[in-house]
């Protein structure tokens, strides 16, 4: 059911600096940071040949990545993203699998603009997963 890994989520506390080094050190294509008022975040983008690293911020009050960040201060993966054909296919299969969608389970959209649920990190080895449709 899932297809390609579309990215590995890594929060950081310092977005600026964490854009730099994957620039700068490791000589990545990075894209601009992109506000997504809806998730509470800033993302930026590492382009690499066969994935892409998100970089992620908090943006405004409350945000669950602050509370993430509060946790772990020197930040850390938060989660990984598969692709999927049908966002709602998938969401019922894992609910009839016995997996938490969390939210509502409805899909909302994305840094990349396309339908997207996340999945209990307690019931995929500790890992948040984010399914998106392809």
């Amino acid at each position: 059911m899932i297809g390609r890994l579309n990215h590995v989520a890594i929060a950081v506390p310092d977005l600026e600096a964490a854009a730099a080094q994957y620039r700068d050190v490791l000589g990545a294509k990075v894209s601009p940071p992109q506000d997504e008022p809806d998730h509470g975040v800033t993302v930026v983008f590492v382009e690499l040949p066969n994935t892409k690293i998100e970089l992620l911020y908090p943006l405004g009050e409350g945000s669950s990545m602050q509370i993430f960040l509060d946790k772990n201060p020197s930040g850390g993966m938060h989660h990984i993203c598969y692709e999927v054909e049908d966002i709602f296919a998938a969401r019922d299969k894992m609910k009839a699998e016995g997996a938490r969608v969390l939210g509502t389970g409805e899909p909302r959209n994305g840094a990349h603009g396309k339908p997207v649920i996340f999945l209990h990190p307690k019931d995929f080895c500790g890992t948040l997963v984010e399914l998106e449709q392809a």
